[in-house]
């Protein structure tokens, strides 16, 4: 399977990782600035077969590749992703699936009708953690959700925005809650049943004032099913990254996940006694070298499988929009000051520059 990458900044490396640990055929690298793939060449001791490209729609047009995975900035993901749609290449997208809910239908609705499997890059879902906390949730041992929570308390300074300008713009990227808070987002909503009805959320920029969105927010949801969920997000932690959590109560079970990227269950505990748990906490737990965790290698390993099988991946492209459609909403309720229905009709980052 012919696979290429286009966008070769910091999430780069695990993109490529995870494609030769499963056996693709690496045919193209893209970006816009040629000293960024040669790095990626040098890391990776990459040959001559493999070419360099400035420009993804001449990529696209002479490595006709099967597979291709889009990092760029987040800003660029959608109009790159219709492309390569159109083309006929199956997707892996880095999150955000993109930065409105028009561009979101449209990815999904064009891969439907050129029959393309699309991925939204949540990778944290094939945490062990997460694995067996949502094999636990199949099984019905929580019983009926009462609320979960999702923190994520990091640490951004300024020369984390200044190595990349985009970052903190509302036309490429949003705040923390799109940037560094998505993948436990992703991971809340999947938990309490996908289908948010209502939130009420508020903003800040408290200590980053060079950037235009934000990088404090918290807010309420609650879902169709009755459940409640909690949400804070902020890069102001003092003096690093402190942790990254998911909690789960439900009437007969109660799971926090934790450690750098929610992959490690921190507890365990349910009704039925059907395990224990600190085996549990034992045989689930991993020691990821930064916050991206091992995710990529299983998540390409299943799009994969479903590009093979003709089924939908894992996590497809209705998950990205999910989890887009949350972050926007909150932004929506802070502005507006008030509660947001869903689904959201439209909505963009943009709105609120």
């Amino acid at each position: 399977m012919k696979y290429a990458l286009i966008g070769c900044g910091r999430i780069s490396p695990n993109h490529i990782a995870a494609a030769i640990k499963n056996n693709l055929k690496l045919v193209a690298i893209c970006d816009t600035v040629l000293e960024k793939i040669e790095d990626k060449f040098s890391k990776f001791s990459l040959n001559f077969d493999v070419k360099k490209y400035t420009d993804y729609k001449e990529m696209l047009k002479i490595e006709k590749p099967d597979l291709v995975a889009i990092a760029t900035e987040s800003g660029t993901h959608a109009a790159i992703a219709l492309d390569c749609i159109r083309h006929g290449c199956n997707l892996i997208i880095e999150k955000p699936l993109a930065m409105s809910i028009r561009d979101a239908d449209m990815i999904i609705e064009l891969a439907q009708t050129k029959g393309v499997v699309v991925s939204a890059c949540h990778q944290n879902r094939f945490n062990k953690s997460i694995f067996k906390i949502r094999e636990a949730l199949d099984k019905g041992r929580f019983g009926k959700l009462f609320h979960g929570v999702a923190n994520v308390r990091w640490n951004r300074g300024k020369d984390y925005y200044k190595q990349a300008p985009w970052r903190g713009t509302w036309a490429q990227d949003g705040g923390t809650l799109m940037n560094q808070c998505i993948h436990n987002i992703d991971l809340l909503i999947w938990m309490m049943g996908d289908d948010v009805a209502e939130v009420v959320g508020f903003t800040d920029r408290l200590s980053h004032p060079y950037i235009e969105a934000e990088d404090f927010g918290i807010a309420l949801l609650k879902f169709a099913n009755g459940a409640y969920g909690l949400i804070e997000g902020t890069t102001n932690i003092y003096p690093e990254n402190f942790e990254e959590t998911l909690y789960i109560f439900g009437e007969k079970g109660t799971v926090k996940a934790g450690g750098k990227s929610v992959n490690i269950i921190e507890h365990w505990s349910f009704d039925d006694n059907l395990d224990n748990s600190k085996q549990v906490m034992k045989e689930c737990g991993e020691d990821p070298p930064n916050v991206y965790g091992f995710g990529h290698i299983p998540l390409y390993r299943d799009v994969i499988d479903s590009i093979k099988n003709g089924r939908q991946p894992y996590v497809d492209a209705y998950a990205g929009k999910r989890a887009l459609e949350l972050v926007l909403a909150i932004y929506k309720s802070a502005k507006e000051k008030s509660i947001v229905k869903l689904p959201l009709k439209d909505c963009e980052t943009l709105d609120f520059s």
